[in-house]
């Protein structure tokens, strides 16, 4: 069966998925395919509102595990429907920073949802819209935090799950890798140690490889 051209980038916070998603994108453009760049939570005006509201609003800062899951599948059934499975549907590829994954590790691990609860809510959300590869980048959790310490935001840009603990972060990269040994081949980890070359290289080789493309 033909993979679906839906690809999904998972990982801690600041594992380089921003940097590689776009170097994914501008290979694919550059073969002459369609590609659709877009975000999770976001993509959509309603998506967009959730995210700020989750990720920078103050109000947003004290949202229980439940009502983020809710909030995230708010979005997430509104990109799906409006946006991913029309221009999927249209012959075109989709390149998605985070998705379903996400949310498995960060309200069902990390913050100690029913994983039997998030994957119910997810399937509403998402419908029969899995992706065909989901590329993990993992990399370890002094370094993702290494990372943020460096990050620079514009003024008003603070992002409330680069707050969490140490030990949040530990769940959230055990929950990744978890689910790509329960998920595996769809998702594929990725070392993001590596050069941002090496790992673009790695990428491109299971990208050219699952979908059969030069």
């Amino acid at each position: 069966m033909k993979l679906r051209r839906f690809i999904t980038f998972e990982g801690p916070e600041a594992c380089g998925k921003s940097t590689q998603i776009e170097r994914l994108h501008q290979r694919l453009v550059e073969r002459g395919q369609k590609v659709l760049l877009t975000r999770e939570p976001g993509g959509t005006p309603l998506g967009e509102s959730i995210r700020h509201l989750l990720k920078h609003a103050p109000e947003g800062a004290e949202a229980t595990p439940e009502a983020q899951l809710l909030l995230f599948a708010a979005s997430r059934a509104e990109i799906v429907r409006k946006v991913i499975r029309p221009f999927l549907l249209e012959g075109g590829w989709v390149l998605c920073d985070r998705f379903c994954d996400s949310t498995v590790v960060f309200q069902g691990g990390a913050a100690g949802l029913e994983e039997r609860v998030v994957m119910q809510v997810n399937a509403v959300a998402m419908g029969d819209c899995l992706p065909g590869l989901t590329l993990l980048l993992d990399i370890p959790v002094e370094e993702s935090l290494r990372r943020l310490t460096l990050r620079s935001r514009p003024q008003g840009e603070r992002d409330h799950f680069d707050d969490q603990s140490k030990s949040y972060f530990e769940k959230v990269r055990e929950g990744y890798l978890a689910l790509a040994e329960k998920e595996h081949p769809r998702i594929q980890r990725l070392d993001g140690l590596h050069s941002v070359e090496e790992v673009e290289h790695h990428i491109w080789e299971r990208v050219s490889h699952a979908f059969s493309i030069e």
